[in-house]
């Protein structure tokens, strides 16, 4: 029997996601978060939801770019102190020691050291309640070479991206292998 938990935001997985931009001097600014996801595929968006409270919110909202770099498991830390100070009153990649790359397609940042980035150009926002919904074009992904598998295509278990349970406060790891997509249901149809 399942237990009815009330309306919670327990999606599984949500990802952790670290949005870059630029406040309005220039300075790089990034940004943890987990409510994001795929929206379109043509032309290929990604949102993300943010409060207006966050020091990122205004920065988007004035540059119209934004970049989603996707840590792997050996920067937990850092995504996680990325979602805990505010870019208002410190600079969180002097804190960690990582570094922000100018990206040349969006006017955002994204951190160098993790493995992918995606380079989006801002084209719609929607107000939700306490999140603002912000859908992104897609202009670039861009994937460090040592986590492409032999076809060129990013390799999930190379990247090994961070997933965070809402409601449990913690992280998690991709997880192993399962199947191959429109494939594995075939013997069912």
């Amino acid at each position: 029997m399942k237990q009815s938990l009330g309306a919670k935001t327990l999606v599984f997985p949500t990802p952790v996601w670290c949005v870059g931009s630029y406040d309005q001097n220039g300075k790089p600014n990034v940004m943890t978060i987990a409510w994001g996801g795929i929206c379109c595929s043509k032309p290929p968006c990604v949102t993300i939801s943010l409060r207006k409270a966050t020091y990122t919110y205004d920065c988007i909202m004035q540059r119209k770019a934004y970049t989603i770099s996707v840590p792997g498991e050996r920067y937990a830390r850092e995504a996680d102190y990325f979602g805990m100070a505010s870019g208002r009153n410190t600079d969180k990649f002097a804190v960690t020691g990582l570094t922000p790359a100018r990206s040349d397609l969006v006017d955002a940042p994204y951190v160098q050291e993790f493995p992918m980035v995606i380079e989006c150009r801002l084209v719609h926002t929607l107000e939700l309640g306490l999140h603002t919904q912000f859908v992104g074009e897609i202009v670039d992904v861009k994937v460090d070479e040592s986590v492409l598998d032999d076809q060129g295509l990013p390799d999930a278990r190379r990247i090994a991206p961070i997933v965070f349970a809402p409601e449990a406060r913690k992280y998690y790891g991709l997880g192993d292998f399962v199947g191959e997509a429109f494939s594995m249901g075939k013997s069912l149809g």
